[in-house]
């Protein structure tokens, strides 16, 4: 599969932090270990009390579309202090290609969990590549835009500058794979340090749960 994606090299790397131990955590997260602290906290851009939750994937990345099933479940159970985002990985230039798709589908307001879904679908299931401009906004039509906006929409100041936003949000979670998830901007999770990627919402919740006490230590309510 590697063969058909240039940013193979990348995917060496994604698949390199992934475990499948599926291991349940049995005690609290170790720091170093189940999950690292990044040094300079980057800004979730969230009210007071709240935590936020980022999942930085790749549509390209086998490791991810596993993922999907048991993230899905476990965001359903999310209470209301905790705020899930997506954050598509920019580590080359296919990866460019299919977070410009992501962007271009929220900004046309027809991005939703089908939508997300199908996209990983055609590319995991139906070895569609979705790389170019044209077979993008082919199937962007399935969602009731026509073809001449998901091609302009693909090429928005809009979406150019959202993908500026999360080029620099990659470069400060220092992140070498996907999938990830990070944790109130400073925790951050891979299949590696969790020992399997079913394990990555176990380590998150405990981290949450870290956060909501760090808060209220803070004076935060």
């Amino acid at each position: 599969m590697l063969k058909h994606f240039p940013g193979a090299r990348w995917l060496l790397a994604a698949v390199a932090v992934c475990g499948f131990s599926g291991m349940v955590m049995a005690a609290e997260p170790v720091a170093g270990q189940d999950y690292e602290v990044l040094d300079k906290p980057v800004s979730t851009g969230l009210p007071k009390g709240k935590i936020g939750v980022t999942e930085v994937f790749w549509y390209g990345c086998p490791h991810c579309y596993e993922l999907e099933g048991p993230l899905e479940t476990w965001v359903d159970t999310l209470p209301d202090d905790v705020t899930f985002d997506r954050l598509p990985a920019t580590m080359g230039k296919v990866w460019m290609r299919h977070a410009t798709a992501y962007y271009a589908a929220r900004e046309l307001n027809i991005f939703d969990t089908q939508f997300h879904r199908d996209f990983f679908d055609a590319i995991q299931k139906d070895g569609q590549r979705l790389t170019d401009d044209n077979d993008i906004a082919e199937f962007f039509t399935k969602y009731g835009v026509s073809k001449d906006e998901a091609l302009k929409a693909l090429k928005s100041f809009g979406v150019k500058s959202q993908l500026n936003q999360a080029n620099a949000r990659m470069k400060a979670y220092k992140l070498m794979g996907v999938p990830a998830l990070i944790v109130d901007g400073k925790y951050v999770i891979t299949p590696r340090s969790a020992n399997g990627l079913d394990n990555m919402p176990n380590i998150a919740e405990a981290l949450i749960e870290k956060t909501r006490q760090e808060q209220k230590e803070q004076g935060t309510p």
